[in-house]
């Protein structure tokens, strides 16, 4: 099954944890651009989300409210992007808009370029 941009998927994070590091089985937002996600590239780069919310925590956060089987309202972390192997990813949960995909990018961009 082929992961897209903007899709959020379940996903295994572990075994890397360390203190600052997000690891466990959670949610995350496939940020990779499709032509890599549709080619037998091993890897996809994603967003972890969490549902410990901090509130007015741009650039670092971006919020998103619960829909299809994402649950419970989540704070995507921009700061914590990272690649996973395909074969940790484990079921999809639902799908931003091109608006959401675009907000999150500029805030991607402030924390890479801007700091």
């Amino acid at each position: 099954m082929t992961a897209y941009r903007g899709e959020i998927w379940l996903a295994n994070l572990n075994p890397s944890k360390k203190s600052n590091e997000v690891g466990k089985i959670r949610t995350g937002l496939i940020f990779q651009n499709d032509e890599l996600n549709e080619s037998s590239y091993q890897t996809t780069i994603v967003l972890p989300l969490t549902t410990f919310l901090i509130d007015d925590a741009e650039p670092l956060r971006y919020r998103i409210n619960s829909k299809d089987n994402l649950k419970e309202n989540s704070d995507i972390l921009i700061a914590h992007i990272r690649s996973i192997e395909n074969t940790r990813l484990i079921e999809k949960i639902s799908q931003l808009s091109k608006s959401e995909m675009k907000d999150i990018k500029e805030l991607l961009d402030e924390v890479l370029l801007n700091y």
